[in-house]
């Protein structure tokens, strides 16, 4: 297989499932938006000129000794407590010793074998067999708090990695970042659903992390990102197969594929005799596939020994309580009584919630639109652009406030669906608000009876036939002169007046 993402040779799912057992396992590296880095005081901000966010600390320099952000620390508790974790009492850093470019001290400070908090589950929805939400439960093994590496630019070849690169660069602002790492236990009994339970347990991670507050969850910026754990074992046996983990996926819908074509992948080399190398992976989101890494290490390889620089985290159980005060609804109890409030029936809101839109239309309702006008927006329009694109649906461009703007100019009148289609389209296309692009586009409906009884006259005058019989009463005729004013008007008639005018003139 090349560097480039060529397909290997792959098994039919179906196949697959009939012969094998998938388990999954998830690592969710969470990105957190303090001010500053996770044992230093440089600044976080995402964006900056390359290596202008560094010190001596998260350069790693002789002499530079790091403190620990109580933000950060803050912020992992309540992850861990989101997540039906056990806090604990007392836990430390440890040194993660392996050399990459882009650590500067050649090793992580990271947590091993005493996370911050352990032994949680998540339950997540997916569509069950008959077409219901079914809930299935995630264990959580470990959440811990580590630092982010920098990052690697590899310049010149086609693929924008090393492979065939004539150099690499490397930015160091991204080192030392706060982040917590969210490790699932093996995830098993999924058979089919596993690609879906995959997707669900990320998309409803990503939404507590925005309702805790503690990132922005931006998977496009890397600030949420998966890496993806799949073995195959054959059926009825109990004990799991070698896994390979596919590094750094940063959407949904990679998420949900990546599994989808590890499973395949995996099943051909089973079947065709062959054994699964334990190695990490690289998710190529153009052509769909993965392309071999390097071989994953085991714990031990990494020489792991605690932190001699920083001293032990004892959060007290007092400090732990008022962190749990502070936690935001619970997402199954919360979609339950958010569906009662909207009116959704059971199938409106499983498909909202798969396509990964709950979080935008609750807050484009929060913004002041109807929910059912909020729903079908982002199911309809900013759906089919993301399947176009292939660019994830929280990614558009468009904002739940731009929406909610849109269909309060629909209620307004000032232009119909048909017209804020293009609106849509041109604050993707980033020409502005959307009071903007109407301007811009010259999109307002026209409402003004003279410019509007002209075109209903010219399409009376075009249209002898179906005046008569709208003459003769058949009043349900003017939907065909309608749509001949609406085009002659390039669709920005009211289409309400234009009902009225041709009625008044034909009765």
């Amino acid at each position: 297989m090349s560097a480039t993402g060529t397909a290997a040779k792959l098994m039919d799912l179906d196949k697959v499932l009939a012969t094998y057992d998938p388990a999954l396992g998830l690592e969710v590296h969470v990105e957190l938006n303090t001010n500053t880095k996770m044992f230093c005081g440089c600044p976080t901000e995402f964006g900056a000129e390359p290596n202008t966010q560094v010190c001596p600390t998260c350069l790693g320099l002789p002499g530079a000794m790091p403190v620990v952000n109580a933000k950060a620390v803050e912020a992992a508790i309540r992850i861990g407590l989101a997540l039906n974790c056990e806090i604990a009492e007392w836990c430390r850093f440890a040194r993660k010793n392996y050399f990459y470019p882009d650590m500067p001290k050649n090793f992580q400070t990271s947590q091993y074998d005493e996370p911050i908090a352990f032994e949680g589950f998540m339950d997540v929805t997916i569509e069950g067999d008959d077409g219901e939400p079914e809930n299935f439960r995630v264990e959580i093994e470990r959440a811990h708090m580590e630092e982010d590496t920098g990052k690697s630019l590899h310049v010149g070849g086609a693929t924008g990695r090393i492979h065939g690169a004539d150099y690499s660069l490397v930015d160091y602002n991204r080192a030392g970042i706060p982040l917590i790492e969210i490790v699932t236990k093996p995830i098993v009994g999924a058979g089919a659903k596993a690609p879906a339970v995959a997707r669900a347990y990320v998309a409803q991670l990503r939404e507590l992390i925005l309702a805790l507050g503690v990132s922005d969850a931006r998977m496009d910026q890397g600030s949420i990102r998966a890496d993806v754990n799949l073995s195959l074992a054959p059926k009825g046996t109990e004990k799991l197969g070698t896994r390979t983990e596919t590094k750094n996926v940063n959407s949904l819908r990679s998420v949900e594929r990546a599994v989808r074509y590890e499973m395949r992948r995996h099943g051909a080399i089973l079947a065709g005799g062959g054994s699964i190398l334990q190695e990490t992976r690289h998710w190529h989101e153009d052509t769909g596939v993965t392309t071999s890494g390097r071989e994953k290490s085991d714990a031990e390889d990494y020489r792991y020994f605690p932190e001699p620089d920083l001293v032990p985290v004892a959060p007290t159980r007092e400090w732990v309580e008022e962190l749990r005060a502070t936690l935001p609804e619970n997402p199954t109890v919360k979609r339950a009584r958010l569906q009662a409030e909207w009116g959704f029936t059971d199938l409106e809101m499983r498909d909202t919630i798969g396509a990964g839109a709950f979080g935008l239309v609750e807050e484009t309702i929060a913004q002041g639109a109807a929910p059912q006008a909020a729903r079908k927006w982002w199911l309809g329009e900013m759906a089919r652009r993301s399947n176009e694109t292939g660019v994830e649906i929280t990614e558009l461009g468009i904002t739940p406030a731009d929406v909610a703007k849109i269909q309060a100019l629909v209620d307004a009148k000032t232009i119909n669906d048909k017209l804020a289609r293009q609106v849509i389209e041109g604050v993707i296309a980033g020409e502005g608000t959307p009071e903007e692009v109407v301007e811009k586009r010259g999109l307002a409906v026209v409402s003004d009876d003279g410019a509007l009884s002209a075109a209903v006259d010219k399409a009376i005058e075009a249209n002898p036939d179906v005046a008569d019989k709208i003459r003769d009463g058949k009043v349900a005729a003017a939907g065909a002169l309608i749509g001949a004013v609406m085009k002659e008007m390039r669709g920005q008639a009211d289409a309400g007046r234009v009902r009225e005018l041709i009625i008044e003139k034909l009765s």
